[in-house]
């Protein structure tokens, strides 16, 4: 199983940014996809997720309206795309792989940063 994250960077507050996600290794339409984030010295935060097989989705309260996660399941890849971007955003994200999206994580991937100035 892999997990590749990739496009993230240092963006200005309220730009935007788009993070892919490539899975291999696994059937990927019997799982979910998710991100979640962690900020130096902060604890990891769940932030999206979206189930492969129905395309149901999940975001933590305070990326809604802001981020979305979309799934491309011939490319095998999951988006996250990240809008009206906030200093308080920055974080390395991650993707994982879940049975469900908020239960069984196993794998993960090695992360890509995302810096928002002010």
């Amino acid at each position: 199983v892999q997990l590749v994250e990739s496009g993230g960077g240092l963006v200005q507050a309220g730009g935007s940014l788009r993070l892919s996600c490539e899975a291999s290794g696994f059937t990927f339409d019997d799982y979910a996809i998710g991100w979640f984030r962690q900020a130096p010295g902060m604890e990891r935060e769940g932030v999206s997720c979206i189930s492969s097989s129905d395309g149901s989705t999940y975001y933590v309260d305070s990326v809604k309206g802001r981020f979305t996660i979309s799934s491309d399941n011939a490319k095998n890849t999951v988006y996250l795309q990240l809008n009206r971007l906030k200093p308080e955003d920055t974080a390395v994200y991650y993707c994982a792989r879940y049975d469900f999206c908020g239960y069984g994580m196993d794998y993960w991937g090695k992360g890509t940063l995302v810096t928002v100035s002010s």
